[in-house]
């Protein structure tokens, strides 16, 4: 189910680069744990990525996020992605500290 066939952004068996977003942004999202005020969360607002080496099906990866730059309420992280091999993406997430309710609100 994380393969470019089954994301359709592809068609081979490898590891998707959507899924590896995704796991870019849940480091990110791990990383900020505990951190926020009572009732705000964050939101992506952009993904900067280099998908640099396929992934064969049922290996293991790792993202890691490191918050690398604040400025309000926009935190820049550093992500990437390793297999065993090493290297797998690199890049950069950005996400907005929002008032959660508020946010959930405005939505259209």
């Amino acid at each position: 189910e994380d393969t470019a066939a089954a994301a359709r952004s592809g068609d081979v068996a490898v590891l998707a680069t959507p899924r590896v977003v995704a796991l870019c942004e849940e480091a990110s999202v791990h990383a900020l744990a505990g951190y926020l005020p009572e009732g705000h969360t964050s939101v992506g607002t952009r993904v900067e990525m280099a998908h640099l080496a396929a992934v064969a099906v049922g290996s293991a990866v790792r993202a890691v996020a490191t918050l690398e730059k604040t400025e309000g309420r926009r935190l820049v992280f550093s992500v990437s992605v390793t297999d065993r091999c090493g290297l797998v993406a690199v890049g950069k997430v950005t996400r907005v500290v929002v008032e959660r309710d508020h946010f959930v609100h405005k939505a259209r």
